[in-house]
């Protein structure tokens, strides 16, 4: 699974113009998160269609960068997302963004982006 980071302007109108890119090309969003207030503001964007997703950005004249994301399922339940936390806290990976993708049936499924994507996989298998 990717993350798009997708760079902005800072006026008005910017969510419609990356979002209608998207939507003209079919593009469904998982998970969606905004930086505005950054030198240079982005959207971390999570699709369905990885492919898809470039053809529209790139259409649309929109910069952006991609990232590897690790998903994993939670159980639903307090403290879960803490233990993960914890868990690569402790082993020095840092999470650069996460996103919580659904919840449902006791499960909850999260996504994230780390500097050590490998460490992090097996960290959370283990």
């Amino acid at each position: 699974m990717i993350e798009f980071k997708v760079y902005v302007g800072k006026g008005g109108g910017e969510l419609a113009r990356v979002t209608e890119a998207l939507a003209a090309q079919a593009v469904n969003i998982r998970a969606i998160a905004s930086e505005a207030e950054s030198a240079q503001p982005f959207y971390r964007i999570v699709t369905n269609d990885v492919n898809t997703t470039r053809k529209a950005l790139d259409m649309a004249g929109l910069g952006y960068e991609e990232n590897e994301i690790l998903v994993s399922n939670l159980l639903d339940r307090p403290g879960e997302l803490a233990k993960v936390a914890r868990r690569l806290g402790r082993a020095n990976v840092h999470i650069s963004s996460l996103y919580i993708l659904s919840s449902r049936k006791g499960k909850t499924e999260i996504a994230m982006t780390v500097d050590d994507l490998e460490g992090a996989r097996k960290l959370l298998k283990a």
